[in-house]
């Protein structure tokens, strides 16, 4: 995209000559300065039209002609990040909670969502958040030097909704079953969990997107399997699963695996990966 200045005139020649070089599906000569601003009033393309001359004044660069469908970043999750978390885990779980329940629901989990910055001594955690940049790219954002909490300096953004999805991943094997007597923990094995997308971005891959970074975490981490639990009545997400490698995993008949906190009705299936990790090749030096 070409930035064009403030305050430079352009007529319908000039016009004309700028978008020769792309591949603009739109007669410009053919509209009238008011014909334009309504066609772009929907967009961030301002254009403000001289009753002298007839010509447009650019006050604001930006893209014609916006992506249709959202350029997904996954990455992992910042503190200035923490209520679009939290918005997007609630309106995903539990989106039949109204107001004022759906505000303290959402500040019960903000609080725990803090929490993920801090994981247990020994144990790793994060959250990873899957952005829309053509989101993020159209917000505006405060100073860093207007946001510091302790020693974390970051950007706030003003935009509602750039976060389309979430998920965690950490190897503190709360819902996986322990081993031997002393009930050790498997450390092997990372849990993925709160695996939620946005209505509106849902049938996109994102969630695909989510799982494999959370599976790179994993192996980064040291991990050789990853696990996690499916909920019985979503066949949707059971399918995503199994075609990202997850096999169900039987529960011995007694044992008594944790599970997931939630009501006792809701039935889960066990899920698991192995991880395959990288060759290690020879030194040969050694």
């Amino acid at each position: 995209m070409q930035a064009l200045s403030p305050g430079i005139k352009l007529t319908p020649s000039s016009i004309a000559s700028s978008l020769s070089s792309t591949s603009a599906c739109i007669n410009i000569l053919a509209l009238t300065p008011k014909k334009i601003t309504s066609r772009f009033s929907g967009s961030s393309f301002f254009l403000s039209a001289t009753k002298s001359t007839g010509a447009c004044r650019v006050t604001q660069a930006v893209e014609l002609f916006p992506r249709l469908s959202p350029e997904i970043v996954v990455r992992e999750a910042k503190l200035e990040d923490s209520w679009e978390v939290v918005d997007t885990h609630c309106s995903s779980f539990f989106p039949e909670y109204s107001f004022p329940l759906s505000i303290l629901l959402r500040i019960d989990r903000l609080i725990g969502m803090l929490f993920v910055f801090y994981p247990p001594s020994g144990c790793k955690r994060t959250c990873l958040v899957a952005v829309d940049q053509n989101s993020v790219n159209n917000t505006l954002f405060r100073s860093s030097e207007e946001l510091k909490i302790g020693s974390i300096h970051g950007a706030s953004p003003l935009k509602k909704g750039y976060v389309t999805g979430i998920l965690t991943v950490d190897t503190m094997a709360y819902f996986l079953p322990r081993k031997g007597p002393f009930r050790q923990r498997r450390s092997w094995i990372a849990y993925i969990s709160n695996v939620a997308v946005r209505e509106q971005f849902r049938r996109k891959g994102i969630a695909k997107k989510l799982v494999a970074k959370a599976e790179a975490q994993a192996k980064g981490w040291g991990c050789q399997a990853i696990a996690l639990h499916c909920d019985l009545d979503n066949p949707i997400a059971k399918k995503l699963y199994e075609s990202l490698g997850f096999k169900c995993i039987k529960v011995p008949e007694g044992a008594t695996w944790p599970q997931p906190k939630t009501s006792p009705d809701m039935r889960f299936n066990f899920m698991m990966k192995l991880l395959r990790s990288s060759p290690v090749v020879a030194d040969p030096n050694s």
